[in-house]
């Protein structure tokens, strides 16, 4: 019978220095907490729940839920019980005073005693996440503030520790919060013109969340702000492959907006021919087609159209679509298939010749060619290497294909 009541232990000056971030680690008095047992994932468990709640009570129904989830045990009470009786005697053994009070039973629930001075990295992060979006404040104390609660954010919440259900909820909200406050520090800095910071940060967010597509744009507008016309060209086609490739959708509308923007500053203070020649030349890629986003195709094909009216020469434009046994397109494993209908184009392809996604199973294809002909034995190549992929031969590639033609320009 637990006897241990809320009024019970002192702390006797020794501050409890707890870290959820990244996973949980304890700190008492300077001591680090470890519990090295092989059945020690259930002692942390316990305690990551506790401390997660430590300002209300919880009743052991729900610690049961939480512990066991998939692997109810016969006697969820006795066993809820020897678990607090471990982490007292573990806390003995390394000399804590308060051993034996650090978790409270009272009145049917069990609660972390918040009697004893504790200090928890989520707990200031959310403090300062709140401090930093005060408005009224000085720009630079928000600045402070952000920084700060992002300096705490060490990896996601109890990252490291043993999947629960429960975790993931949590998890989710304190990363939008992380998010919140990276974006907000980023729009301070770029109202004050402190792009080499701005870098810097998204940067290191862009570890946590590689997709997100606000630190993208903010990223961005540090290398347009720095006049980092070759980093900002460089980092808009990284994301649009990493959008159509990874995610099967094309660019946001937020980051295409930024595409002037970089063609503006880029090579702007460059006035020597050999030097521009030299960074197109490092800029073109080797063999097979030249894969691009398709706001950019589009300005090709509209050059390529009016070269072809002037000089009479052949481009083609042709359409490469994944379907199902029906006939229709597919949605199934749709973006592992683009990616490897990508690798099979470049492959079977010229380096002359231009792709870019259209949609989610499409790829539109501008290719250089002398007839109509020899377009339909360049697509049924590329069909003839798909029926050979261990990721495509079970799937109908259809292709078709037609002249670029001024008339299409509104396409």
């Amino acid at each position: 019978m637990e006897t241990t009541t809320r009024q019970e232990g002192g702390c006797d000056g020794l501050l409890v220095q707890i870290s959820l971030f990244g996973g949980l680690s304890i700190q008492i008095g300077g001591q680090m907490i470890k519990d090295s047992s092989s059945r020690g994932y259930q002692l942390w468990s316990l305690l990551e729940y506790l401390i997660a709640f430590r300002h209300r009570t919880i009743p052991p129904e729900e610690i049961y839920a939480a512990l066991w989830e998939d692997n109810p045990v016969d006697n969820p009470a006795s066993a809820l019980k020897n678990l607090v009786y471990r982490i007292r005697t573990l806390l003995v053994g390394y000399e804590i005073p308060f051993a034996k009070h650090i978790i409270l039973y009272a009145g049917g629930t069990y609660q972390w005693n918040n009697d004893i001075p504790c200090v928890v990295d989520t707990e200031e992060f959310e403090a300062l996440h709140l401090k930093a979006g005060n408005s009224t404040l000085p720009t630079e104390l928000r600045i402070d503030y952000c920084l700060r609660a992002i300096g705490l954010y060490t990896g996601d919440f109890l990252a490291d520790s043993t999947p629960k259900n429960w975790i993931p909820p949590v998890k989710d909200y304190y990363k939008s919060l992380y998010f919140q406050c990276v974006c907000q520090v980023l729009q301070l800095l770029h109202t004050l013109g402190r792009y080499p910071e701005m870098e810097a940060i998204a940067r290191q967010a862009l570890t946590v969340d590689r997709h997100h597509e606000a630190v993208h744009r903010y990223m961005l507008l540090s290398f347009i702000g720095q006049g980092d016309g070759k980093q900002a060209a460089g980092h808009y086609q990284q994301v649009a492959r990493l959008y159509q490739q990874e995610l099967g959708v094309p660019l946001p509308p937020s980051l295409r907006e930024l595409y002037r923007q970089i063609g503006k500053v880029s090579l702007s203070s460059e006035t020597d021919l050999d030097v521009i020649r030299q960074d197109l030349r490092e800029s073109c890629p080797g063999e097979g087609a030249i894969y691009c986003d398709y706001s950019i195709l589009k300005h090709i094909y509209q050059v390529l159209s009016r070269w072809v009216t002037r000089t009479g020469q052949s481009v083609f434009l042709a359409l490469l679509t994944l379907a199902d046994d029906h006939g229709e397109t597919s949605p199934l494993h749709c973006s592992q298939r683009m990616s490897a209908l990508l690798e099979v184009i470049q492959a079977n392809t010229q380096h002359c010749d231009v792709f870019a996604r259209f949609s989610d199973c499409q790829y539109v294809l501008l290719l250089p060619t002398a007839s109509l002909d020899q377009c339909d034995l360049v697509l049924e190549r590329i069909q003839t290497a798909c029926r050979k992929h261990p990721h495509l031969a079970d799937i109908e590639l259809r292709a078709s294909a037609e002249p670029a033609d001024l008339d299409i320009l509104s396409y």
